[in-house]
């Protein structure tokens, strides 16, 4: 899959990607489905805000690219939380949401994280070892 660039007019390759979004859920809160998918876009477009609004080349590159993002999973808050902690120390965009209480969980409940876009190498070493939602 190729798809043109219209900043630059350019062809992009999808086959590989240098950049990505890394989306991680907790699993001990046993949300829905639906629930876990807008969680996910929460974080997506929040940790992608992030990137935006710090000018970073990365977002722009990873957005033309194609916006790659994985969905991974971790077990619980601890565990997301000290992920958040890493990925901040590493330089990386993160933004981490938490859930307003309207339907399955109590306000204020840590649900996801996004992480990037950065570059692909950067966000797999803190995130390689995550399985895969």
């Amino acid at each position: 899959m190729c798809r043109r660039s219209t900043l630059k007019g350019s062809i992009v390759s999808a086959d590989k990607f240098e950049f990505k979004q890394i989306l991680v859920i907790r699993t001990d809160l046993k949300m829905s489905r639906g629930k876990i998918a807008v969680q996910a876009a929460h974080a997506a477009v929040s940790a992608a805000e992030e990137a935006r609004k710090h000018k970073s080349t990365a977002w722009r590159k990873w957005f033309w690219e194609g916006q790659k993002k994985v969905a991974v999973k971790v077990s619980g808050e601890p565990a997301l939380l000290a992920l958040r902690e890493k990925a901040e120390k590493a330089g990386l965009p993160v933004y981490l949401i938490r859930d307003r209480g309207l339907t399955e969980l109590p306000p204020g409940t840590v649900t996801a994280l996004g992480i990037g876009p950065a570059r692909a190498d950067t966000v797999d070493k803190l995130t390689r070892d995550l399985p895969l939602l």
